[in-house]
């Protein structure tokens, strides 16, 4: 099955039935395209091109998150959006991602921004992977996601970015000029 959506400058195309090597050829076809992200699940390959908007979000989104961590202390490693991967079942592109204390292959948390569509149905990718926690950023509010034994359950916080006042870094993750973003953002801390 194929599917094509297109909002505003994002696209998101799904073919269904691609083997994990078809996926590799493609994912390196790819590589030297800024603003295209690709997932894989189970045979279901995603590409998403992404727009300004969404690289605006993304980018206040990590930027706070990352200077409210260094004003707490806290010790992180921030490995962006590189593809994780369990050959053969999930690949994906997480907007953020961190690791606390230490890197590893996969991170302790991933953020998704979502414009077009996806959301929690994206769980099923970085539960395959392991990610502890999830955090998705859509319609200007960011719902988190902790892997449990069965499965991902929503929670009201992190366990990883305590005591981060969620709604306003949403509200602050739209704002354009970065410069406003963060005075915004302290504004509130």
């Amino acid at each position: 099955m194929v599917q094509l959506v297109d909002r505003s400058a994002e696209q998101r195309f799904i073919h269904t039935g691609v083997s994990w090597d078809s996926f590799k050829a493609i994912q390196q076809g790819f590589a030297d395209s800024p603003g295209i992200r690709l997932f894989y699940y189970a045979g279901e390959l995603e590409i998403l091109s992404t727009s300004p908007e969404h690289e605006i979000v993304k980018g206040n989104i990590g930027y706070l998150i990352e200077d409210y961590l260094l004003g707490q202390g806290v010790d992180f490693v921030s490995t962006g959006s590189f593809s994780q991967e369990r050959a053969a079942v999930a690949s994906v592109q997480a907007d953020e991602s961190y690791c606390f204390g230490a890197r590893r292959p996969i991170p302790d948390l991933a953020i998704e921004v979502v414009f077009t569509s996806g959301g929690p149905d994206k769980l099923r990718r970085y539960a395959a992977l392991g990610v502890i926690e999830v955090w998705f950023w859509e319609a200007g509010s960011i719902s988190v996601y902790r892997l449990q034994s069965n499965g991902y359950q929503q929670v009201g916080e992190s366990q990883f970015v305590q005591g981060i006042d969620l709604d306003r870094l949403a509200q602050c993750a739209v704002i354009e000029s970065r410069l406003q973003a963060v005075r915004a953002f302290r504004q509130g801390v």
